[in-house]
């Protein structure tokens, strides 16, 4: 009796291994791993010639026109740069793909499509600009 327990005990360890293994090497719902790299390097995945805009220290700024559209490709020296940059962006509205310490800007169709290549999380930003309507 104890060795069935000490087998079923280790049967539910194995499974519970192998649970958390799956879960953390799964396919996250067919898209890669968020990428990182270089601002070169992350071009270089998504399929990009960068044409480097700003060249800083704190931020890494690229246009990027793929056959899926344009959009522009950032870098920042840190995980609290990028989120600081994303916080004020995010009300001038637009559609971001964001990673550890890049973010992709463009249409929603591009920044989705993109994913694909680079991993990360679609976010949307809140416009507050409201359209004139009449004369």
């Amino acid at each position: 009796m104890a060795r069935m327990r000490k087998q079923a005990a280790a049967a539910a360890s194995a499974l519970v291994l192998t649970l958390a293994l799956a879960a953390a090497c799964g396919d996250h719902g067919g898209h890669p791993r968020t990428a990182t790299g270089t601002l070169e390097q992350l071009a270089a995945k998504a399929g990009c010639e960068p044409d480097i805009q700003t060249d800083a220290t704190e931020l890494r700024q690229a246009d990027c026109a793929t056959d899926g559209g344009r959009y522009v490709l950032m870098t920042f020296a840190t995980d609290r740069g990028r989120r600081e940059w994303l916080n004020g962006a995010k009300d001038y509205g637009g559609a971001y793909l964001v990673g550890g310490t890049w973010v992709a800007v463009g249409d929603r169709t591009v920044v989705t499509a993109l994913r694909g290549r680079l991993g990360g999380t679609v976010e949307t930003g809140t416009s507050h600009h409201r359209e004139r309507h009449g004369s």
